[in-house]
């Protein structure tokens, strides 16, 4: 009797890569990846930082579902940003949605065109099932992105803009092909003095080790990134030539400040558009407009502009 075994090398070797280290491109510093022990993993990067992954945050049928529709109905654009200087194209496709009256995200010199919930009515329901995963959340951004293939990317940064909090959580969702996702923690004057403390060579490993961690974004994955992760860590998904298929990134943020300021510009034109006319018909009806009460009206006014930003209701 002859037995013949057939391999499917793609699916052992997308298995194996459980048990690899990380090669991080652009430092070739091996890195440390955790095994997938269970639904939900949490990573405590100390002070204040921690990440949360669930690597099956939905069923593997629902998240096709999504990837679907995402791949085909969300108006992705390339667009060419700034970076250090010069133009280049994104290394990756790009939408932006965010509650309606909320200050435009932009980054690299672009502004992305916002479109709302509402727009892609699959959204909210992803939305909502991120916010039954993470109780007491309450995001009201998305940036999605599109890697069609091992050499899309995105390089080292922190999204630590001033229209998010500091110790902001931001929830990422994954569709369609597995990628590498990085960590490695800034070198700023608050770690350096923490590390300071400690002997050369303790110092040495905890660089090596510590300061870097490595997950696998599967299919249907959320990863969360926590308290003080955006100040004191660095992320990125680096190319990977092996990496043919695509991949679908939703995250979700919470954005400060609730409407646009033009909007709080405009409702403020309006009080005062308002004030000034009744001053004006109070005047001609016979009521008294001297100087003095002329100042005081002044003065009322100056008060309200300083503090309309603040105590002035959205108009619907």
């Amino acid at each position: 009797m002859i037995v013949v075994l057939v391999v499917n090398y793609e699916e052992f070797d997308r298995m194996s890569l459980r048990f690899k280290e990380v090669i991080d491109s652009e430092s070739e510093t091996k890195i440390p990846r955790p095994l997938d022990l269970g639904r939900r993993q949490t990573l405590d990067l100390g002070n204040g930082s921690e990440i949360v992954y669930i690597s099956k945050f939905v069923s593997s049928d629902q998240a096709w579902t999504w990837f679907d529709f995402l791949n085909q109905h969300i108006p992705w654009t390339r667009p060419t940003i700034r970076v250090f200087g010069r133009s280049v194209v994104q290394p990756r496709d790009t939408c932006y949605v965010v509650n309606p009256g909320l200050t435009i995200y932009s980054y690299s010199g672009y502004k992305p065109h916002a479109y709302t919930w509402d727009d892609f009515p699959p959204l909210k329901d992803i939305l909502n099932a991120v916010h039954e995963a993470l109780p007491g959340s309450s995001f009201n951004s998305l940036l999605l992105n599109r890697y069609k293939g091992g050499n899309d990317y995105v390089g080292w940064h922190s999204d630590d803009e001033k229209l998010y909090a500091l110790n902001q959580e931001i929830a990422s969702v994954s569709f369609g092909c597995e990628r590498d996702f990085l960590l490695k923690k800034k070198s700023n004057k608050t770690s350096q003095r923490r590390n300071d403390e400690e002997p050369p060579a303790k110092k040495s490993k905890k660089s090596s080790v510590a300061d870097t961690h490595s997950f696998v974004l599967k299919h249907g994955s959320l990863l969360v990134m926590k308290g003080y992760t955006q100040r004191d860590w660095m992320h990125s998904v680096p190319k990977r030539l092996k990496a043919e298929a695509t991949r679908i990134n939703l995250t979700f943020r919470s954005m400060q400040g609730g409407r646009a300021p033009v909007s709080n510009l405009a409702h403020l034109i309006w009080h005062v558009s308002r004030y000034i006319l009744d001053m004006t018909l109070h005047c001609f009806r016979g009521g008294c407009c001297h100087y003095g009460t002329g100042t005081a009206h002044m003065a009322t006014i100056s008060v309200g502009i300083s503090k309309a930003r603040f105590s002035f209701p959205s108009p619907q």
